[in-house]
Formats: structure tokens, sequence, C-alpha cells
């Protein structure tokens, strides 16, 4: 059986995890997992060796900066849960993925559109950072797909998307919008933290590359800071040269973890989307929530692009106050809570709630049409793997404590 025909429960377990990469040579017998292989300098053999150079790929010794057998192992696992990839390079963090992603595809006088929804520091990317290099960036609304050929001019040579959207979790017509990216000449970036190749394989749906914080649900445990980009050649050749050219690498102990986090990925993402979707049901019927952003919820904004396209979710989503409420009752809200730790992240095991405005991160529309604001303030959660009872609980008095 080829790696092509496993299941992806099977690719988490038995991807990049190469003979010999987990045995020594002429020996009998291996280890289950890569070894971390920590080194700056790689040997030659001779002056023939080193005049004669070796390949620029994963697998081939040259330098520390091209990682080794645990950074290859993991790159390689990563590019074997991706249909139609060729190749994965590692960053040290997601935004460092999503800027060295878009620097490597944009050169000066360029064009970025970008989703309205995106990350705010893909936004800041996007709007700001790549001013710096003469690459323009603007905004479009993703809900309507149809608009965006109207907005691909000449100069225009990628489309950035997040699909569901950060904080408002729209979900949008991927493989519509990255049809339309095909057959304009443009190449499509995905950030598909959210979903990962499990529930929503990116290349398989017409995007051209697949970037990911592997610090969320790949690490897991909330302690490994790691991004990765996902793509087929020549295009991760051409990330892979700009990554190169700005030094961008991971230390083989993060890859380790990493690696490590990657093969309970499936159990993990399986119990957290359900006690999210356990979680958002509840908030749904209760009287201080207007509404309730989560795709994988029937009747909510998104859910049947999510039933139609994605395979799987995870337990990131968001809820809006009911009118009445205000900054300070939703502080006492997120404040009450015992079991929701207050942070920026999410993916890990415990679970997570920030308060969020939309509005000054969004441009086109704050939020997802049809939904009702209410007060207009919303709470972000990062549901973990803690029972659902208890959370639902722990949200029932921190509910209560926004009235005292």
């Amino acid at each position: 059986m080829s790696n092509n025909d496993r299941k992806p429960a099977t690719r988490l377990v038995e991807a990049g995890r190469k003979r010999e990469w987990t045995s020594v040579p002429g020996s009998k017998g291996r280890v289950v997992s890569p070894p971390v292989w920590r080194a700056s300098t790689h040997l030659y053999e001779d002056c023939a060796d080193l005049a004669g150079g070796r390949p620029n790929e994963d697998g081939h010794f040259y330098y520390g900066r091209r990682g080794g057998p645990t950074q290859w192992a993991l790159a390689e696992a990563l590019t074997e849960l991706e249909p139609g990839a060729d190749g994965t390079e590692l960053f040290p963090s997601g935004v460092a993925a999503i800027a060295c992603t878009l620097m490597a595809l944009l050169r000066p006088g360029d064009e970025l559109l970008v989703t309205d929804n995106v990350y705010e520091p893909t936004r800041n990317i996007a709007l700001s950072m790549l001013k710096q290099f003469g690459i323009t960036a603007r905004p479009f609304d993703p809900l309507e797909p149809d608009s965006l050929a109207g907005l691909i001019g000449e100069k225009t040579r990628a489309v950035m998307l997040e699909s569901p959207g950060s904080l408002t979790l729209e979900v949008c017509d991927v493989p519509a919008l990255a049809a339309i990216a095909r057959r304009h000449g443009i190449l499509s970036i995905i950030d598909n933290t959210w979903a990962t190749p499990l529930g929503f394989p990116a290349l398989e749906h017409g995007c051209d590359v697949s970037v990911m914080s592997l610090t969320k649900h790949v690490g897991g445990h909330s302690d490994v800071m790691m991004g990765s980009a996902t793509a087929a050649k020549p295009v991760i050749n051409r990330i892979r040269r700009q990554a190169q050219f700005m030094g961008q690498v991971v230390s083989p102990d993060d890859a380790a973890l990493a690696l490590r986090g990657l093969r309970t990925m499936q159990v993990r993402l399986n119990q957290s989307t359900g006690t999210a979707i356990e979680v958002a049901e509840w908030l749904s019927d209760h009287p201080a929530v207007s509404a309730v952003l989560c795709p994988m919820l029937p009747g909510a904004p998104g859910y049947d692009l999510w039933r139609r396209d994605f395979s799987g979710g995870c337990g990131l989503f968001s809820f809006v106050l009911a009118e009445g409420a205000d900054v300070a009752a939703r502080a006492r809200l997120v404040d009450a809570l015992e079991l929701f730790g207050i942070g920026f992240s999410w993916g890990g095991f415990e679970s997570l709630a920030i308060p969020f405005d939309p509005a000054p991160v969004h441009t086109l529309r704050a939020w997802p049409p049809g939904i009702d604001e209410g007060s207009g303030l919303g709470v972000r959660l990062s549901i973990g793997l803690e029972d659902a009872g208890d959370l639902i609980g722990d949200l029932a008095q921190g509910l209560d404590a926004m009235g005292s």
C-alpha cells in the first residue's frame, strides 16, 4: 500500500519515520520516533565531496540552516498530509511562515489581494510591511467570490485566504476563489491552521500554498512555536530559496516536539471538535448570547460550506453577547472563568477565552451577514480537552457574573 492510499490517521502515525532516520546503518532494529539531531555543522568526507556540492533538498547534509534528520522528518510528515504537495518548509512561527511565503512569491510593483477577515498579523504584514518593498495589498470580501475577478488587475500576483476567518469565523468558498485565481494566472495562499489538512486538504481544493501555525494543533501542548508552508513544485522551491536567504530555521528540539504532537493530532481534534459543538449548542440557547459564530453548528453562518468542503473542525469559535452588555460586563465574564485561561493562542490541550472587537481589524464588514450583532462585543473560545459539562458549568457561572 502506497502512502497516498493510506487514510490520514494512518499517515499521521507513519509519516516522517524513514528507516534511515530511525536506525543505525548496518545495525538491526530501530527506534519509533526520529531522534533529536542537534548540529550546526555538517561534515564532508573529503575536499572532492565539499567541491562537488550536495542537492539543496531535505535528506542531504549541508549545513545546520538547512536542517537535519529531525527537521526533515517533520517536513516530510507534513507534506504527506497534504495531497498534491511536493515539499514543506519549516519556520520558527506561523507569522514567519506567512511573511516569508508572501515575500517569496511577490516582487516590487506586485499586488496582493487579502481576505478582509484574515488573522491580524497577516493583515499587518500585507497592508504595512510589504509596503516597504513596493508591494501593495487590498482587502476583499471573501463572502462575495464573484467580485474577486473584478478586483484582479495587471499587477495582481496572489490572493491570501483564510477559512474560517479569524475571530468572526466566516467560511468562504475556497474552491471557487482558488479557481478564479488560477484562471487569472495568480497564486492562492491559504492559512489552513484552523482545520489542518486533516479537515481541509487545501491543495486538493485548488490552493497553491497551505500555511499553518504549527504552534496550534500540531504542537498541541502550548510549549512550542513553529510554522510551515506546504506546496507543489515549483512554488515550494521559491519559498525554500527565500527562507534560506533569510536564515529561517527551526531547532531540532522544537521539531521533535512538533512531531510528537503530530502523532496525536487527529484524536485531539476529534475530542475538541465534539466538545466545541456541545458548548456552542449550549451557548446558542443562552439569553445572554445573541449569536454563536461556529461553522460546525447547524444554522450558524458558514455551516453549509463547512459541511460541503470540510471533513473536520477544531475547538476554536466565537460568540457575541446580547444587547445590553458592555465592556465591563464582558470583562467580568472572562475574569470569572476558572477553566479558561486568558491567552491569544489556541489549539492546545487547555481551554482559552479572549474578548475581541472585530471592527478595528476589518475594513469591509465587521460581522458575518445575517447574524444578530447584539452588543457588538465578542468572546473567542478555544476549547481544549476538558470535560464538556465542566466547561459549560464554568461558562454558566461566568455569564451569571456579568450581571453582578
